[in-house]
Parts: C-alpha cells; structure tokens; sequence
C-alpha cells in the first residue's frame, strides 16, 4: 500500500508540471502561433484603460520579448520560490506560489483568490454532502425496487435534474423560496462560518439544494446502474446462500462494489467546484471563483484568470489522488 501511495504522489508531481506546461502554453504559447505580439498579451495584464506606452512598459518588464523558453523558466520559478516584479521605480515580492501578479490591484493573484475561497468552499462542500446522500440514496433504493413507481418517478426526477440548466432551476428557487415565500435568503449575502454557524447555512441553503438537485441526479443514475450491476454478481449470491442479512449484502457487499465510480466523479466534481461554481455564483451573487473568473475577463485582468486556472488545477490534481488513495479503502485489490 505504501508503494502504491509512493507512485501516486510521484505521478501527482509530475502532473502538476505537465499543468502548469499545458496553461502556459494556452496562455502564451497559442497567442502567439495566432500572430499575438508581446504587447498584445501585455495588454490583457493592463486592463482596459492602459495607454499604448504602459503595453510596452509591462511587455519589456514581465519579459514577453524574450524566448518563450524563458518565460516559461520564469512562469515556473515563481510558482516555485516566488518572483520580483517592477511596479515603475518600485519592485514589489510575490511570494511562492506566485500564481500572477495583477497589474490593476497592483498585487499578487494569490492572497485574492484566498479571500474568495471561503466562499466557493462552503457551496461545494455543502452542495456535496447533499448531492452524494440524496443521490446514492435514490439510486439504491431504486436498483432494489426495480420497476416499481419509485423507481419510475426517482429517475424521471433525475432526468429533469440533469437536463434543467442551473440558472434556470436557481432563478425559479429564488423566485419561489426567497422573494414569494420568504423561506430563504435573497442570494448576494454570505456569512463566514466561524462568526455564525446558523446564518451561513441559512445564507447558503438554497444555493446547496439548487446546485445538489444537478448533481444529485446524475450520481441517482449512476448509482442505480452499478447497482443493478453488482447485485447479480456471483459473489452477492454467495452472500446471501450464507444467510447473511439482506441489509448486509445491499451496503457491504453490493453498495461497496459499486462506488468506485462514485468515488471518482465526487472526487473530480468537487475539484472542479472548488474552482468555482461559476453558474452557481453568478445566479446567486457569491464572490466565490466563479464570480472572481468573470470579473477578471470582463476587466482584462489575465493574471487573475491565469491563477484561478492554476489553483483549479491542483485542486482536481489533488482530489484525483485523495481518491486513488480512498480506493485501497473502498477495494482493497486495489492495494495488490
């Protein structure tokens, strides 16, 4: 197992330097093959309101006139052990991990996008317990009544689910539940957790349940078909010849076979979200990631875009290997 967890951490490093080699390459690399010139991407780290003479100036200065294999060396040593950048007469420190520096707010990606993290981290986490218990919960309870109304209705639900875009299933929440009935609240507000607990669930209740009710129906889906799966299995009948409960085989025999896609979608959902619900955000007003991504390309803000598609990256890198390890839990042939 120690072997196996070795290889994955390995493979995880070395996924993250192929990452940061594939987004400086969007980034960089295919402007230019498009005939971008170094003051064509500085201008995207000036904003809209820079003159032609700052373009230069930020060119000469962040080294877009110099081989690409040295702004890459330079992109990659800053994520590393940080950078200096000339701010004019001044130099200003990034400190590692330097995932930007933004030229309008004159500082570092990084400390922004930690300020919006809280946010995007309480949606996706709560989001994500309800979305797993509810879905896993339909889908086994659907593959065990096969057929039966339940069933019919669950998964006609979860087609439904799936298909309804979020911005329209969260303005007809917020339509119902906040502005006719008063249940919730009317979205753009969000209270830390540490100042009160009771006001940041309130705050976030209905953006959880509205973006839980998409995922919920795909995981619904996916559960029912791998359960309906494993229960005919060889090793299910096994089970219950040795008269063993009919609860025990469904959860640790049937249930436990069939999450390890489970396992995997979670993993890369929560990842992914943990970039920023950009939908969700947007159609409730949290300024979490998502709604930092869309004011950043709305203002020409690259470095901002740049280091929220770095930090989304090593979330889904990480969460990929949080679930390789949790599969030694889950199966443990995994271990061999």
């Amino acid at each position: 197992m120690v072997a196996y967890i070795i290889r994955r951490l390995i493979g995880s490093v070395i996924l993250l330097f192929v990452v940061t080699a594939v987004t400086f390459a969007i980034f960089f690399l295919l402007p230019r093959l498009a005939g971008a010139t170094a003051d064509d991407i500085a201008s995207r780290y000036a904003g809209k309101s820079a003159s032609p003479e700052q373009i230069h100036a930020i060119a000469v200065r962040l080294g877009f006139d110099q081989p690409l294999y040295e702004q890459y060396w330079q992109f990659a040593k800053g994520i590393v052990v940080g950078r200096d950048v000339q701010l004019g007469n001044t130099v200003d420190h990034c400190p590692a991990p330097c995932l930007g520096y933004s030229y309008i707010d004159q500082r570092p990606v990084l400390p922004t996008v930690l300020d919006r993290l809280p946010v995007t981290v309480s949606l996706a986490f709560g989001a994500g317990i309800i979305w797993l218990l509810s879905g896993v919960a339909t889908g086994v309870l659907s593959a065990l009544k096969r057929g039966s109304i339940f069933d019919r209705l669950a998964m006609g639900t979860a087609l439904g689910g799936v298909s309804l875009p979020i911005f329209f299933t969260g303005q007809l929440c917020l339509l119902i539940f906040s502005y006719t009935l008063g249940w919730t609240a009317h979205g753009g507000e969000y209270t830390p957790i540490t100042e009160n607990p009771g006001r940041w669930a309130y705050d976030l209740i209905l953006p959880w349940i509205t973006l839980a009710f998409l995922y919920a129906a795909a995981y619904a889906r996916l559960t029912r078909a791998g359960m309906l799966e494993t229960m005919s299995e060889d090793f299910i009948r096994t089970a219950r010849a040795k008269g063993l409960p009919e609860r025990t085989v469904v959860t640790r025999h049937g249930l436990r076979a069939a999450l390890t896609p489970i396992a995997t979608i979670f993993g890369l959902d929560i990842g992914l979200l943990l970039g920023g619900a950009v939908l969700t955000e947007s159609t409730f007003s949290l300024n979490g990631l998502g709604k930092l991504s869309i004011d950043s390309v709305t203002s020409q803000d690259l470095p901002k875009v740049l280091g929220v598609v770095l930090f989304v990256a090593g979330f889904v890198v990480i969460a990929n290997l949080v679930v390789d390890i949790l599969y030694t839990v889950i199966d443990p042939r995994v271990r061999l």
